[in-house]
Protein backbone atom coordinates (compact mmCIF):
# COMPACT_ATOMS: atom_id res chain seq x y z
CA UNK A 1 0.00 0.00 0.00
CA UNK A 2 2.55 2.40 1.07
CA UNK A 3 6.46 2.19 -0.41
CA UNK A 4 8.96 4.30 0.73
CA UNK A 5 12.45 4.70 -0.76
CA UNK A 6 15.94 5.89 0.05
CA UNK A 7 14.13 9.41 1.29
CA UNK A 8 16.03 12.16 2.41
CA UNK A 9 14.76 15.34 3.41
CA UNK A 10 16.24 18.60 4.45
CA UNK A 11 15.05 22.18 5.82
CA UNK A 12 17.43 25.45 5.27
CA UNK A 13 17.17 28.18 8.01
CA UNK A 14 19.17 30.95 6.93
CA UNK A 15 22.67 29.43 5.60
CA UNK A 16 22.46 26.10 7.16
CA UNK A 17 20.45 23.24 6.58
CA UNK A 18 19.37 20.81 8.86
CA UNK A 19 19.15 17.14 6.92
CA UNK A 20 15.51 15.86 8.75
CA UNK A 21 15.50 12.39 7.18
CA UNK A 22 18.81 10.34 6.35
CA UNK A 23 17.44 7.60 3.56
CA UNK A 24 14.17 6.13 4.88
CA UNK A 25 13.23 2.66 3.43
CA UNK A 26 9.46 1.89 4.61
CA UNK A 27 7.18 -0.31 3.25
CA UNK A 28 3.34 -0.99 4.41
CA UNK A 29 0.96 -3.38 3.14
CA UNK A 30 -2.86 -3.27 3.11
CA UNK A 31 -4.51 -4.04 6.60
CA UNK A 32 -1.23 -3.33 8.46
CA UNK A 33 -1.41 -1.17 11.63
CA UNK A 34 1.72 0.72 12.37
CA UNK A 35 3.01 3.07 14.98
CA UNK A 36 5.86 5.43 14.42
CA UNK A 37 8.04 6.41 17.58
CA UNK A 38 10.65 9.05 17.85
CA UNK A 39 11.57 11.92 20.13
CA UNK A 40 11.31 15.35 19.02
CA UNK A 41 13.65 16.21 16.11
CA UNK A 42 13.29 12.12 15.30
CA UNK A 43 12.02 12.95 11.91
CA UNK A 44 8.62 11.56 12.66
CA UNK A 45 7.03 14.55 11.99
CA UNK A 46 8.37 14.99 8.41
CA UNK A 47 7.70 11.70 7.59
CA UNK A 48 3.81 12.19 8.33
CA UNK A 49 3.95 15.78 6.34
CA UNK A 50 5.44 13.45 3.10
CA UNK A 51 3.12 10.88 3.59
CA UNK A 52 0.07 12.81 3.80
CA UNK A 53 1.26 14.86 0.95
CA UNK A 54 1.74 18.02 2.59
CA UNK A 55 5.26 18.27 2.15
CA UNK A 56 7.88 16.31 -0.75
CA UNK A 57 11.53 14.57 0.41
CA UNK A 58 14.16 15.99 -1.15
CA UNK A 59 15.43 12.42 -2.95
CA UNK A 60 14.00 9.10 -3.13
CA UNK A 61 10.63 8.00 -4.15
CA UNK A 62 7.15 7.81 -2.28
CA UNK A 63 4.45 5.23 -3.95
CA UNK A 64 0.86 5.02 -2.54
CA UNK A 65 -1.72 2.26 -3.38
CA UNK A 66 0.85 2.10 -7.01
CA UNK A 67 0.80 5.53 -7.65
CA UNK A 68 3.99 7.61 -7.31
CA UNK A 69 3.70 10.86 -5.48
CA UNK A 70 5.58 13.31 -6.77
CA UNK A 71 5.81 16.85 -8.13
CA UNK A 72 2.37 16.89 -7.36
CA UNK A 73 0.78 21.14 -7.85
CA UNK A 74 -1.45 21.79 -4.65
CA UNK A 75 -4.71 20.99 -6.98
CA UNK A 76 -3.41 17.38 -7.44
CA UNK A 77 -2.08 17.24 -3.86
CA UNK A 78 -5.70 17.83 -2.38
CA UNK A 79 -7.14 15.76 -4.78
CA UNK A 80 -5.11 12.73 -3.66
CA UNK A 81 -5.70 13.37 -0.32
CA UNK A 82 -9.21 13.36 -0.12
CA UNK A 83 -9.18 10.20 -2.41
CA UNK A 84 -6.35 8.45 -0.81
CA UNK A 85 -6.14 9.51 2.82
CA UNK A 86 -7.97 9.81 5.92
CA UNK A 87 -6.49 12.23 8.56
CA UNK A 88 -7.10 12.18 12.43
CA UNK A 89 -4.54 14.73 14.29
CA UNK A 90 -4.28 15.09 17.57
CA UNK A 91 -6.15 18.69 18.18
CA UNK A 92 -9.20 17.05 15.79
CA UNK A 93 -9.56 20.24 14.12
CA UNK A 94 -13.11 20.36 13.69
CA UNK A 95 -14.35 23.85 12.57
CA UNK A 96 -16.12 24.97 15.97
CA UNK A 97 -19.71 26.69 14.36
CA UNK A 98 -20.32 23.58 12.32
CA UNK A 99 -22.48 20.61 14.23
CA UNK A 100 -20.83 17.08 13.85
CA UNK A 101 -22.44 16.15 11.11
CA UNK A 102 -21.52 18.84 9.27
CA UNK A 103 -17.80 18.43 9.99
CA UNK A 104 -18.20 14.27 8.94
CA UNK A 105 -19.60 15.58 5.57
CA UNK A 106 -16.86 18.23 5.04
CA UNK A 107 -15.01 15.64 3.08
CA UNK A 108 -17.83 14.43 0.75
CA UNK A 109 -18.41 18.71 0.17
CA UNK A 110 -15.45 18.35 -1.53
CA UNK A 111 -15.56 15.41 -3.43
CA UNK A 112 -18.77 17.04 -5.24
CA UNK A 113 -21.32 14.87 -3.38
CA UNK A 114 -24.86 16.39 -3.44
CA UNK A 115 -26.49 16.97 0.27
CA UNK A 116 -28.97 14.28 1.28
CA UNK A 117 -26.30 11.26 -0.03
CA UNK A 118 -23.86 13.34 2.03
CA UNK A 119 -26.34 13.56 4.93
CA UNK A 120 -26.92 9.63 4.99
CA UNK A 121 -23.18 8.53 4.84
CA UNK A 122 -22.24 11.27 7.24
CA UNK A 123 -24.90 9.99 9.75
CA UNK A 124 -23.31 6.68 9.30
CA UNK A 125 -20.20 6.96 10.16
CA UNK A 126 -21.58 9.03 13.28
CA UNK A 127 -23.40 6.00 14.19
CA UNK A 128 -20.48 3.88 13.63
CA UNK A 129 -18.15 5.40 16.29
CA UNK A 130 -21.42 5.72 18.78
CA UNK A 131 -22.04 9.23 17.73
CA UNK A 132 -25.88 9.40 15.98
CA UNK A 133 -27.78 11.57 18.85
CA UNK A 134 -24.95 14.26 18.97
CA UNK A 135 -25.10 14.34 15.61
CA UNK A 136 -26.51 18.58 15.72
CA UNK A 137 -24.24 19.29 18.47
CA UNK A 138 -21.22 21.47 18.32
CA UNK A 139 -17.86 20.92 19.11
CA UNK A 140 -18.35 22.81 22.24
CA UNK A 141 -20.90 20.81 23.19
CA UNK A 142 -18.89 17.56 23.15
CA UNK A 143 -16.17 16.37 25.17
CA UNK A 144 -12.40 15.29 23.88
CA UNK A 145 -13.00 11.43 23.55
CA UNK A 146 -16.58 12.78 21.72
CA UNK A 147 -14.50 14.93 19.33
CA UNK A 148 -11.87 12.72 18.46
CA UNK A 149 -14.90 10.07 17.66
CA UNK A 150 -16.19 12.93 15.30
CA UNK A 151 -12.72 13.23 13.95
CA UNK A 152 -12.49 9.30 13.21
CA UNK A 153 -15.99 9.34 11.07
CA UNK A 154 -15.10 12.46 9.36
CA UNK A 155 -11.74 10.46 8.22
CA UNK A 156 -13.58 7.42 7.53
CA UNK A 157 -16.76 8.81 5.62
CA UNK A 158 -14.88 9.11 2.37
CA UNK A 159 -13.49 5.14 2.58
CA UNK A 160 -9.54 6.30 2.19
CA UNK A 161 -7.16 3.50 1.38
CA UNK A 162 -5.01 4.71 4.46
CA UNK A 163 -5.67 6.21 7.75
CA UNK A 164 -2.95 8.82 9.07
CA UNK A 165 -3.21 9.45 12.93
CA UNK A 166 -0.78 11.71 14.44
CA UNK A 167 -1.12 11.54 18.08
CA UNK A 168 -4.61 10.84 17.98
CA UNK A 169 -4.78 10.56 21.98
CA UNK A 170 -2.06 13.08 22.55
CA UNK A 171 -4.87 15.74 24.40
CA UNK A 172 -7.22 12.76 26.06
CA UNK A 173 -6.88 11.33 29.37
CA UNK A 174 -5.94 7.37 29.60
CA UNK A 175 -9.11 6.13 29.84
CA UNK A 176 -10.90 7.92 26.95
CA UNK A 177 -7.01 7.26 25.04
CA UNK A 178 -8.03 3.79 25.17
CA UNK A 179 -11.50 4.07 24.43
CA UNK A 180 -10.69 5.94 21.08
CA UNK A 181 -7.87 3.09 20.44
CA UNK A 182 -10.53 0.77 20.93
CA UNK A 183 -12.33 2.29 18.03
CA UNK A 184 -9.03 2.65 15.95
CA UNK A 185 -8.31 -1.40 16.09
CA UNK A 186 -11.88 -1.81 15.21
CA UNK A 187 -11.30 -0.17 12.02
CA UNK A 188 -8.02 -1.85 11.56
CA UNK A 189 -9.48 -5.12 12.03
CA UNK A 190 -12.17 -4.58 9.00
CA UNK A 191 -9.25 -4.54 6.90
CA UNK A 192 -8.23 -0.45 6.99
CA UNK A 193 -4.60 0.09 7.07
CA UNK A 194 -3.63 2.34 9.33
CA UNK A 195 -0.27 4.31 10.24
CA UNK A 196 -0.55 6.32 14.25
CA UNK A 197 2.35 8.87 15.09
CA UNK A 198 2.97 8.36 18.92
CA UNK A 199 5.37 9.19 21.62
CA UNK A 200 3.13 7.07 24.36
CA UNK A 201 4.68 3.18 24.59
CA UNK A 202 1.38 1.93 25.67
CA UNK A 203 -0.53 3.41 22.45
CA UNK A 204 2.64 2.06 20.41
CA UNK A 205 1.52 -1.18 21.92
CA UNK A 206 -1.93 -1.46 20.28
CA UNK A 207 -0.33 -1.42 16.97
CA UNK A 208 0.73 -4.55 15.29
CA UNK A 209 4.36 -2.95 14.28
CA UNK A 210 6.26 -0.66 15.59
CA UNK A 211 8.99 1.51 13.71
CA UNK A 212 11.26 3.61 15.83
CA UNK A 213 12.99 6.97 14.05
CA UNK A 214 16.03 8.53 15.63
CA UNK A 215 18.17 11.42 14.18
CA UNK A 216 16.41 10.94 10.81
CA UNK A 217 17.32 6.59 10.38
CA UNK A 218 14.63 3.89 11.22
CA UNK A 219 16.63 2.50 14.22
CA UNK A 220 14.35 -0.37 14.83
CA UNK A 221 11.52 -1.66 12.28
CA UNK A 222 9.53 -5.07 14.63
CA UNK A 223 6.34 -6.91 14.70
CA UNK A 224 5.12 -6.89 18.18
CA UNK A 225 2.06 -8.52 19.20
CA UNK A 226 -0.92 -6.80 19.93
CA UNK A 227 -2.32 -5.49 23.32
CA UNK A 228 -6.42 -5.20 22.55
CA UNK A 229 -7.50 -1.76 23.81
CA UNK A 230 -10.45 -3.36 25.04
CA UNK A 231 -8.88 -4.65 28.03
CA UNK A 232 -8.48 -1.38 29.31
CA UNK A 233 -11.58 -0.41 28.55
Amino acid sequence: MISIKDLHKSYHMGKNSVHVLKGINFDVKEGEMVSIMGSSGSGKSTLLNILGMLDEADEGSYTLDNVPIKNLNEKIAAKYRNEFLGFIFQSFNLINYKSALDNVALPLYYKGMNRKERTERSMHYLEKVGLAQWSHHLPSELSGGQKQRVAIARALVSDPKVLLADEPTGALDTQTSYEVMELIQGINDAGKTILVVTHEHDIAQMTKRIVNLKDGVIIDDSVVEQVRASAHV
